[in-house]
């Protein structure tokens, strides 16, 4: 089948053009700057008119939680899956802490092979670092995995590496492979006291929300960082952050003398203390919402080089879940179904450029992980494409619009001018004006 999609302005490798672009069945055959003419159009058997709309990558979230299997009471990979789709995102990396945790290569596998028939988006799965884990991660095919998952600081899931000669083994496992290792750095000892002190300030087993900053905190951020960069010096290894929240980090990746790269999530550029006061615990993730400051910092480096890649960490729960204070209430947030436009919101408060924001959210993730054919719009490539357009009245999320098992979002009652009208995934109309097409399924992601 031949697709055209006719009359858009094309965002890629750093440019804009009013282009058309010709695909045929899952891949792009060509990209004509000025478009077609009448009678080229007539001949195809598909048309999808874009006129007045940004023809985008689809968007690579290489930071996501669909919670498969064992948490699937509040998401899994078809309903995460399908939210993914109605925000331009057509491929994910997902992260290993579920039940059982991906640590093996046997739940690795069954984890793709679930994957395989759930997943509306094209799909890779982290596999999890442990304190043992080493000789297992050996046998990986780098091939078939974005790189390794590394929790330096305790997170959801209790995947912990906290021993010196585990990690060590790691980060030299990661750089034998030439694969990334994609690290949450947070130190627990250092967590593990602030806590103790604000229950016994507080009184209280579970303190306030608003302090999850001052327990979660800047210390804590870059005193694990600081370890993450020492080590990847040490064995030459890829060294991904991913959330990082600090000014401090920042300066840390800028002077590091090894491969080091870092992530910043939508969240994080989002929210800030202040936002604590209306939105509670909706917004306690893990590393923390922190400073002004911080989010400033953030989202100067989005323009800077420092940061790589945008993520989401999509980590839905149970709205009562997230009932409680900065010890009961579970860390994460659903947004992956909005990532996009939040980012172009963010365009329009002039933080970025558009073609920034397509750098950081298809072309680095592509990049970095080493991703085959996509993340581009490029002749041969994958036809992965977002089709947005800024409306001229703005629109505003409300639970009947999400789509994620979990049914809420810390963005509802925001105002978004931007909307996703199209998502094709693999050359196929997988979301339009607002339906999602379920017989539309993922392929796993190939890395070079």
């Amino acid at each position: 089948m031949t697709t055209l999609i006719h009359g858009g302005t094309i965002v890629n490798d750093g440019e804009q053009q009013r282009a058309d672009i010709i695909i045929d069945d899952d891949v792009i055959r060509d990209i004509i700057p000025g478009g077609i003419s009448a009678d080229g159009i007539d001949s195809l058997n598909f048309v999808i008119d874009a006129t007045g709309s940004m023809v985008l990558p689809g968007i690579i979230d290489s930071h996501v939680h669909f919670r498969e299997p064992g948490l699937t009471y509040k998401a899994d990979m078809d309903s995460e899956s399908l939210a993914a789709l109605a925000g331009g995102v057509t491929t994910v990396f997902d992260m290993p802490n579920t039940k059982p945790q991906t640590t093996t290569l046997e739940a690795l596998r069954q984890k793709q092979e679930t994957g395989r028939y759930k997943m509306h988006v094209n799909y890779a799965f982290f596999p999890g670092a442990t304190n043992d884990n080493v000789g297992e991660l050996r046998q990986l095919d780098v091939h078939g995995v974005p790189g390794i998952k590394l929790f330096m600081g305790s997170s959801t899931g209790n995947m912990l590496v906290d021993r010196e000669q585990a990690l060590d083994e790691v980060f030299a496992l990661a750089a034998e492979k030439d694969l990334p290792l994609m690290a949450h750095c947070e130190d627990t000892e250092t967590i593990s006291q602030r806590m103790a002190y604000y229950r016994q300030l507080t009184g209280s087993d579970d303190p306030d929300v608003r302090l999850h900053p001052l327990i979660r905190d800047e210390e804590a951020c870059v005193k694990s960082s600081e370890l993450g960069i020492r080590l990847a010096e040490r064995h030459h290894t890829r060294f991904h952050i991913a959330h990082v929240t600090t000014s401090r980090e920042l300066e840390m990746v800028r002077a590091a003398q090894a491969p080091v790269t870092c992530e910043a999530t939508v969240a994080h550029l989002l929210f800030s203390v202040v936002d604590y006061d209306t939105l509670g615990s909706r917004i306690k993730c893990n590393p923390a919402v922190k400073t002004f400051l911080d989010r400033e910092a953030l989202r100067r480096a989005l323009t800077d080089g420092t940061i790589t890649t945008i993520g989401t960490d999509h980590a839905p729960h149970l709205i009562e879940e997230k009932a409680g204070g900065a010890a009961k209430a579970m860390s994460g947030m659903p947004m992956v179904q909005f990532s996009l436009v939040s980012m172009l919101s963010l365009v329009d408060e002039g933080v970025l450029t558009i073609e920034q924001m397509v750098r950081l959210m298809a072309h680095n993730p592509a990049t970095l992980f080493g991703v085959e054919g996509r993340g581009f719009l490029r002749k041969g490539y994958k036809a992965d494409i977002a089709i947005v357009k800024r409306m001229d009245a703005p629109w505003t999320i409300t639970p009947d619009c999400i789509l994620s098992r979990c049914g809420w979002s810390p963005l509802e009652g925001r105002q978004m001018h931007w909307q996703v009208q199209t998502t094709l995934l693999n050359g196929q109309v997988a979301y339009q004006d607002g339906q999602v097409n379920r017989d539309v399924h993922g392929e796993a992601v190939l890395f070079n």
